[in-house]
């Protein structure tokens, strides 16, 4: 069973703690990861692109001129796909690009992103995450003193308190979720998961 260090604010390891090996200690399915990937990265797209088709665009009612005798190519209408302002041929259309998984395949996908996680040591578990003040700065201090200042953080805590959110908020490789807020594509996109150690518990028990 792998053991990860606890860290308190400044930096210093005050303890350890067992990662439970049903969450953080199972095979990594690739295939089912991807899938999961895929999903997210799909659920992203509104799918609102849209082009007018040909009987869309306004006008075009009637022959520009006629059929024969007048040195041009013959032309049904001003709104056909090869004239400026006419419609377009074969481009986007509203769609969903949604996908479904089970609730078996995302447990295993989700187990499996936090595995990988384990086994790149790149889990950093915190006694506690409460600040004094909603300032920058002072997290940006914490994210020094725990050498991750240029990384991109995935910060999980149980609760959102104002301090945090707006300490967080202007930092562009912080991300702040909470246990049922996360998501593989969060796992996958972050280089280290920073998660209170109350969080932690809550993972286990949603997922076990």
């Amino acid at each position: 069973m792998k053991k990860v260090d606890i860290f308190n604010l400044k930096g210093e390891k005050i303890n350890d703690e067992k990662l439970n090996e049903n969450i953080f200690g199972v095979t990594p399915n690739d295939k089912v990861l991807y899938d999961a990937i895929i999903l997210g990265r799909a659920s992203l797209r509104q799918g609102t692109h849209s082009t007018k088709t040909r009987s869309e665009v306004r006008g075009g009612g009637r022959k520009p001129w006629r059929q024969k005798g007048t040195g041009h190519a013959r032309q049904g209408s001003i709104r056909s796909v090869q004239w400026v302002g006419g419609g377009r041929y074969g481009t986007p259309v509203p769609r969903d690009y949604s996908k479904k998984m089970n609730r078996k395949e995302r447990g295993i996908a989700i187990k499996s992103a936090y595995s990988y996680k384990a086994m790149e040591d790149a889990i950093v578990i915190l006694e506690d995450l409460v600040l004094e003040t909603p300032k920058t700065k002072d997290f940006v201090k914490v994210l020094d003193l725990l050498k991750l200042t240029d990384k991109k953080v995935l910060l999980v805590v149980k609760d959102l308190d104002e301090n945090v959110i707006l300490a967080t908020r202007n930092l562009s490789n912080i991300l702040l979720v909470t246990p049922k807020e996360i998501s593989v594509l969060d796992l996958v996109g972050s280089d280290y998961l920073v998660v209170t150690k109350d969080a932690l518990k809550q993972i286990e028990e949603v997922l076990l």
